[in-house]
């Protein structure tokens, strides 16, 4: 770091120089925020791209940076009149903070079934170091406003900047993440978007974010560039199979009572692995470390799974790990040895955005009547179904009639669960 003034100068490979104040300083010297140091942004991918080791860290960095650049850009248009200085800056902490209850690992413990990491900020922003660093600004209920905007609940009008269609995070992390992993998919023309974000009137009279028609081919890129992102690099096959085991590793750890969720909430990467190698009567966790990963027996793409089938895949993690124990059996495995993927996000390719016009009128991107704008909703609800594919994971080599699968998935959780209670053949369901 180089002291200029009452800021810092930070080094960074994407953004080259980020400033930072001298009061955010004191955030980031917090032990919470140093925590993120040691928590890879994209978890187990560094074993399919061994450059994609960056951390919450810098991403959290960059995203302040970020925040700065559009909080400037917009006061320089006049936009920010008439709100509160003291709102602008918690938008800073916000996107400085808003991983700070990040789980190790990405976001693979959430899939597993442990509450979401914006609800654990709230445990983070209990520690009397980070108490003591947002105190000194001088704001009301300081800790509270910004995990609203974290959580997406705040009423502040430069809400959409932390949490949102086009939030900042999303611009940051698509942009760190293809670079780290060495792709060309996360390409996002991010002057143009920064420039093209407004504070649009709403229908309900309220100010909100939104972008300029300006922005709209921008925009689109970025949504491009997010598929691509979860095709190629979140949703690798074999990202996927490391990910697949890890949540399993945990799961048994917590249910054997060898780890508890709220210690693993305050880990790092390291510190967890290290605990679950000492998980008894499995060899996951050195299998991930000398990454002899589970190899694919089926995989499908989603357009070819019947609508709606296997939803409760991605729903209920605990019904997942009784229908693989069974499945197991039933190809002559042990429980743990085949692992069921179907990774879903509907969200990641949401747009639900403010529109200003060139002529000055409104509309609302993803919504009926912005279809001049490419059908945008419906692209990207497309994209989403190319992203996913339906994956069993084998530890042993397995044939798995892919009817009969695809058969299974199309069985409610309610008549599954009753179905493993009356011991039936799964892969013979129909």
């Amino acid at each position: 770091m180089a002291v200029t003034g009452d800021f810092e100068v930070i080094r960074d490979p994407l953004w080259n120089n980020i400033r930072v104040d001298s009061a955010s300083l004191r955030v980031v010297d917090s032990a919470p925020f140093q925590r993120l140091r040691y928590v890879r942004q994209l978890g187990h991918a560094y074993l399919v791209y061994p450059g994609a080791t960056h951390t919450r860290f810098e991403h959290a960095l960059g995203t302040h940076h970020l925040a700065r650049r559009t909080l400037a850009l917009l006061a320089e248009r006049r936009e920010l009149d008439g709100i509160p200085e003291e709102e602008v800056v918690l938008v800073r902490l916000a996107a400085l903070l808003h991983d700070i209850g990040h789980y190790p690992f990405s976001h693979a413990l959430e899939e597993a079934g442990l509450p979401s990491h914006e609800a654990l900020a709230r445990e983070q922003f209990r520690d009397p170091e980070l108490q003591a660093a947002l105190a000194a600004f001088g704001i009301q209920s300081v800790e509270r406003r910004v995990e609203e905007l974290i959580r997406g609940t705040s009423d502040s009008p430069l809400q959409g900047l932390i949490s949102g269609s086009l939030d900042l995070d999303k611009i940051e992390y698509l942009t760190r993440d293809a670079r780290m992993s060495g792709v060309p998919y996360g390409t996002v023309d991010v002057d143009r978007l920064i420039h093209s974000i407004t504070l649009v009137l709403q229908t309900d009279g309220s100010r909100g974010i939104g972008v300029h028609e300006k922005g709209v081919s921008a925009l689109e890129s970025l949504l491009f560039a997010k598929y691509q992102m979860y095709r190629n690099v979140y949703w690798h096959h074999a990202v996927r199979s490391a990910t697949s085991m890890f949540k399993r590793l945990v799961r048994t750890a917590v249910a054997r009572g060898d780890l508890e969720p709220d210690w693993i909430a305050r880990s790092t990467d390291e510190g967890l692995m290290e605990a679950v190698r000492k998980v008894r009567n499995t060899n996951l966790a050195a299998r991930l470390r000398s990454r002899q990963l589970y190899k694919r027996a089926l995989d499908v793409r989603a357009a070819e799974v019947p609508r709606g089938g296997g939803d409760w895949i991605s729903r209920d993690p605990g019904l997942v790990e009784r229908v693989e124990d069974r499945l197991a059996a039933e190809l002559g495995l042990e429980p743990g040895e085949l692992l069921l993927d179907f990774p879903a996000k509907p969200a990641m390719l949401e747009v639900d955005l403010p529109l200003l016009r060139h002529g000055g009128g409104t509309a609302v991107l993803g919504r009926e009547g912005s279809a001049d704008w490419l059908g945008i909703q419906q692209v990207a609800d497309e994209l989403h179904t190319s992203a996913r594919r339906l994956r069993v994971f084998v530890a042993r080599d397995a044939d798995i009639d892919q009817a009969a699968m695809l058969g299974l998935l199309e069985h409610g959780a309610g008549e599954l669960a009753a179905e493993l209670e009356s011991g039936a053949a799964l892969l013979s369901a129909s």
